[in-house]
């Protein structure tokens, strides 16, 4: 893929696709380890309500009787999603915390700032000189640029409701929430283009607010970001004469 050949890919699936970022084997042993134990939880618990409703149904001729229960079962059907619950709790801490703890974040990410409205995505990126908030940044609406192989750091806000930035195939999603700047980091492993999403309803047109995450080889991001400084430099100069 190469810059100014961008595509772009706003489709969104119910299914979980597939992975393309260096957490997204991690995330994804949660959400089956998830769906496979409450998936059992679920099937069982049906099961044994269509069997009580069948076993216990009113027949002619026979009186309702008072059954107090039994205090074991009560013990056993709570201790044991408990436990299932906490194990889960267990095994997804050093997830949570590699996605999560700003720690984590590898020190040579690159800075993005992305700026949620009705109903578009506006995301700002460092110019030549590599740091975000100066005269040289890179502003772009609804299309993120990005390399491979290369952590993203994103400050995310909202200048008016809840969003929430979506990106399914970097297994990202993260609240935009007016009034405050939360970060959120992936790392691409594949070049190609991707779907953004906002995964909150923010309001009548929320199903329109949708862009295209576009990963690039590191030697054609560097050409895009490049060609973007130089963009903005020409039109810098004909507002000077």
């Amino acid at each position: 893929m190469t810059p100014g050949s961008e595509q772009e890919n706003t489709n969104m699936s119910w299914m979980l696709p597939e992975s393309f970022s260096t957490f997204g084997p991690d995330v994804d042993f949660l959400y089956y380890a998830i769906l496979v134990v409450t998936g059992i939880v679920f099937v069982i618990t049906e099961a044994l309500l269509v069997y009580f409703v069948i076993r216990y149904r009113r027949r002619d001729g026979q009186k309702a009787t008072y059954i107090h229960g039994s205090t074991k079962a009560e013990i056993i059907w709570t201790t044991v999603p408990f436990i299932a619950v906490l194990g889960l709790a267990f095994i997804s801490i050093p997830s949570w915390n590699m996605m999560k703890n700003p720690d984590s974040v590898p020190a040579d990410a690159l800075d993005y700032i992305i700026n949620a409205k009705q109903f578009e995505w506006e995301i700002t990126y460092a110019g030549t000189d590599g740091v975000t908030g100066t005269a040289d940044d890179i502003s772009t609406i609804n299309i993120m640029h990005v390399p491979v192989n290369q952590a993203v750091n994103i400050t995310l806000r909202s200048e008016d409701v809840l969003h929430s930035f979506f990106l399914p195939e970097m297994r990202v999603k993260q609240d935009a929430v007016p009034g405050m700047d939360i970060t959120v980091w992936f790392e691409a492993t594949a070049a190609g283009a991707y779907p953004i999403g906002c995964a909150e309803l923010c309001g009548n047109l929320h199903t329109t607010m949708g862009g295209t995450l576009n990963v690039y080889e590191a030697a054609e991001f560097e050409a895009w970001v490049a060609s973007q400084s130089a963009d903005a430099d020409d039109a810098d100069d004909q507002e000077d004469q």
